[in-house]
């Protein structure tokens, strides 16, 4: 298993939505958004940041730097889909679950919750998670293909997903 160190901070977020697809701040940070009837939301950001959002997820947008450009998530519920442009300099973008932090410079992964579990698949790129409870502690690395289960105090094991897995993921994302 491939440890790295990530040191992560976790942003100040708006009060989540209870239920169906919240779309905290969008407006503020000139993303555009679309439905596809039903199934997912497409947030589209002007510092090319793309999420797609399962329907009923639970989750806020928020801006962690002085610039007002969205670079954090927090999921509760359910699933997104991100495609993180590569940045310069030490400029991350992170998704925090009740479980785990996964944080980037650039790539494109999903991350889906679930009842006292957090899954982190990478499609492209690479990514951090490390559990939320241990912000400084030891964390995974990620590529392509591969995936992790957050849950509990349990082991962070990077596996291969079977194709079978990814394909329900994607599914439920419209991809």
């Amino acid at each position: 298993m491939r440890r790295i160190g990530i040191f992560v901070s976790v942003a100040v977020l708006h009060t989540l939505a209870s239920t169906g697809l919240a779309m905290a701040q969008t407006d503020n940070a000139g993303c555009s958004v679309s439905d596809v009837a039903g199934q997912t939301r497409t947030i589209r950001c002007p510092n090319g940041v793309t999420i797609v959002v399962e329907n009923g997820a639970r989750y806020a947008l928020g801006a962690a730097g002085r610039d007002g450009k969205i670079n954090t998530v927090e999921l509760n519920d359910k699933a997104l889909l991100l495609e993180v442009p590569p940045r310069s300099g030490h400029k991350t973008f992170q998704v925090n679950t009740p479980q785990a932090i996964a944080a980037v410079r650039g790539t494109r992964w999903a991350v889906d919750v679930s009842e006292g579990k957090t899954s982190v698949l990478v499609v492209r790129g690479r990514v951090a998670v490390g559990r939320r409870a241990d912000a400084r502690g030891a964390a995974v690395s990620l590529g392509p293909g591969e995936g992790v289960d957050v849950e509990g105090q349990a082991p962070l094991v990077v596996k291969k997903w079977a194709p079978a897995r990814v394909a329900a993921l994607m599914a439920r994302l419209g991809q």
